[in-house]
């Protein structure tokens, strides 16, 4: 056994479960909403504009740039899960050639798909509801985030990924959350500084590839300074896992990636449906989608850094300690969920103030962030269970969920709920949308529960 897994077997196997959550959480917590300010921070410093038109142009990116990270889900929460319960199972060497083949796929997939955006940007813009007045902002801003970006990007993601799947959340989240300071402090140079008025969207953006580029390059770093013994070292592109190993990245990873598909077609039907109405709702609606985000990523940073845990003890057959770890996790979730709605009912204006000050577009947004922030805890529940189902190997039954999830009761409801009440009836979808979830996600954990983790404990 490596020196690097040694230690970090306390954190799976040995450490009061509360510890050990919130050792591999925090860092991942604090990664998360970084990686929420930096995305916000280019809305918050184009809103310093007061062009509700360039606001919405960015906005309209925001599901393409979450599509692009579906990639790093394809191999990251894949292949991180597989390497944390190969771990649980002592398999070292077979953890280093799924790790290999992850780093290969998301470089690869990154790169074909930054191509194909930049081969139909025209149409995919015109898909995304870019007007007359949007068009050349959103363009913009894709080229150099997903365009020139992209492939950064989604290895950074990636190396963070499988990084916490081996127990090291502390240099996951340090990289992630390096590049968003960075981007954060490039914004205003980039927009304000060196390039002329008229256009800060183009400065928002380059500073967003450069700040990725670096992430990714401290990553790459981190890794080849590992010992020759570690699990996360490359192995020759040649040096394939087994079938059974295969099957184990893609029946996780392309469940996640299409959850994370789904997620953002159902932005992008937000922002088709709010484009029907006025610029002006489509830029309220674009601050609030980014600022419901802060609750939910500290959700998932709390999800991230259970999921190795459970990965491990359910391989390694510790039921009690995975068990804990679950329960621990959702009740903080849940708490941190509740603060989060107390808050937002409360200061829904000043937030929307922190990004635009035209009247108009503070008073939509005040209302809709308010409804928005109603389902946090539902929202939770429902990626909690998803993650739980990945940390199991059951990509089927987070694939199902999440199906369900977004084609049979988001999207219809945002259809339904859009004809029955309007723009608000937009707003209100996600609220509906997931009691029904949630208490199919429960039901489903129930059965499998009864049928399969009961029957091994025993």
């Amino acid at each position: 056994m490596s020196a690097e897994t040694g230690r970090n077997t306390e954190i799976f196997e040995r450490m009061p479960v509360p510890r050990a959550v919130m050792t591999m959480a925090v860092p991942t917590i604090i990664s998360q909403l970084i990686v929420l300010i930096y995305n916000m921070a280019d809305t918050f410093f184009i809103g310093r504009t007061n062009n509700p038109y360039m606001v919405a142009g960015a906005s309209l990116i925001l599901p393409i740039f979450n599509i692009s990270l579906s990639i790093s889900s394809l191999a990251g929460t894949g292949g991180g899960a597989l390497i944390s319960r190969l771990l649980g199972e002592k398999r070292e060497d077979e953890a280093r050639r799924v790790y290999s083949f992850g780093v290969y796929l998301s470089a690869a997939a990154a790169a074909v798909f930054s191509l194909a955006v930049l081969a139909f940007m025209r149409p995919l813009m015109g898909l995304l509801g870019a007007g007359s007045d949007t068009y050349d902002f959103a363009s913009s801003y894709a080229f150099l985030v997903i365009v020139c970006g992209g492939v950064p990007t989604v290895l950074s993601n990636t190396l963070s990924a499988m990084l916490r799947s081996v127990g090291e959340s502390r240099k996951a989240g340090f990289g992630i959350t390096m590049g968003g300071l960075i981007n954060i402090a490039l914004d205003p140079l980039f927009m304000f500084v060196l390039l002329p008025e008229g256009m800060e969207i183009v400065g928002a953006g380059a500073a967003t590839c450069l700040s990725n580029a670096i992430a990714c390059a401290y990553f790459i770093a981190v890794l080849l300074r590992m010992r020759d013994g570690a699990v996360l070292r490359l192995c020759p592109p040649a040096d394939l896992p087994t079938r059974k190993s295969l099957a184990g990245i893609f029946s996780v990873g392309v469940p996640s990636a299409i959850a994370t598909l789904l997620f953002d077609l159902d932005y992008i039907v937000i922002d088709r449906l709010m484009s029907g109405y006025t610029d002006i709702a489509l830029a309220a609606v674009g601050i609030v989608l980014k600022a419901e985000r802060l609750p939910l990523n500290i959700g998932i940073g709390i999800c991230q850094g259970m999921m190795p845990i459970v990965a491990y003890n359910y391989s390694a057959k510790n039921y009690r300690r995975m068990n804990d770890t679950k329960g621990y996790s959702m009740r903080l979730g849940l708490l941190c969920a509740a603060v989060s709605v107390v808050l937002y009912e409360v200061f829904a204006g000043p937030v929307m103030r922190i990004f635009i000050e035209d009247a108009q577009t503070v008073a939509l947004g005040t209302g809709f962030l308010r409804i928005r922030v109603l389902a946090t805890p539902l929202m939770f529940l429902s990626f909690f269970h998803v993650y739980l189902f990945n940390g199991f190997g059951q990509g089927r039954y987070a694939l199902f969920l999440g199906v369900m999830r977004w084609l049979a009761f988001n999207i219809p409801m945002l259809f339904l709920l859009d004809r029955l009440l309007g723009m608000y009836g937009v707003v209100w979808s996600q609220a509906a949308a997931d009691v029904l979830t949630v208490a199919l996600s429960l039901a489903v954990y129930r059965r499998y529960e009864r049928r399969v983790l009961i029957k091994e404990e025993s």
